[in-house]
């Protein structure tokens, strides 16, 4: 068996890396325009609870009289470029050591390719897997729930996408076409996407709460229970 991990709320809290990039961007706004930046952080977090993350940083600098495309464009960037504070629990860490004397394991993440490149690094957890791919590396037609990266995991292993189980959170784009394929699918019900319930082309095979509950689905011959 062949086991492959989203990043992304699967083995870390999205929303520190989210909180991470906000403290960069207020320390930023508060020395060009002399404003607290702890404000500046809790105002934003305000605006990402009400209208979404898209919306943050042009809401943000209109309120303070600071909005130009260019503003806006030095604080995506100052976002997607910053050295994230975040890590991953012991138990997770734990978890994929003692899955990886067993199993191969993959990660396949979807994002801006700096911005998943940072995470990873900040995570220290690439030497945990065989391979770790960054879809929008190969373009973002490859993205999920592109099979693209799947494909090169199929062939690298030279198995079957039976052989695979792929084990993330996002019902939108994470299950769809390997489970057409027949590989095995696992959702966890953790982050943003926790209270999305589609239709069952959608949904994975099995649900847990916590990632650190695959390692009791696992049985002792390599199989899903």
């Amino acid at each position: 068996m062949v086991l492959v991990f989203d990043l992304d709320d699967t083995l870390y809290d999205e929303l520190t890396y989210v909180e991470s990039g906000f403290d960069a961007v207020a320390k930023m706004l508060a020395e060009a325009f002399e404003i607290s930046a702890h404000h500046l952080k809790e105002r934003m977090m305000q605006i990402l609870k009400q209208q979404g993350r898209g919306a943050v940083f042009d809401l943000l600098l209109q309120e303070i009289g600071a909005y130009t495309k260019n503003n806006v464009h030095k604080a995506l960037s100052c976002y997607r470029t910053h050295q994230p504070s975040i890590a991953m629990s012991a138990d997770v860490r734990l978890m994929l050591l003692e899955l990886s004397r067993s199993f191969p394991l993959y990660l396949v993440t979807d994002g801006n390719k700096e911005v998943q490149y940072n995470k990873i690094k900040a995570l220290k957890i690439a030497p945990l897997f065989k391979k770790v791919y960054i879809t929008h590396r190969y373009g973002l037609k490859h993205a999920k729930p592109s099979l693209y990266c799947f494909e090169k995991i199929r062939q690298k292993e030279k198995c079957s996408f039976a052989d695979m189980t792929y084990i993330g959170d996002n019902p939108h784009k994470d299950f769809v076409n390997l489970k057409k394929q027949g590989a095995k699918t696992i959702r966890v019900m953790t982050g943003s996407y926790r209270q999305i319930e589609l239709t069952p082309d959608f949904e994975a095979d099995q649900r847990i709460d916590s990632v650190l509950e695959l390692k009791h689905l696992i049985n002792v011959n390599g199989s899903l229970s």
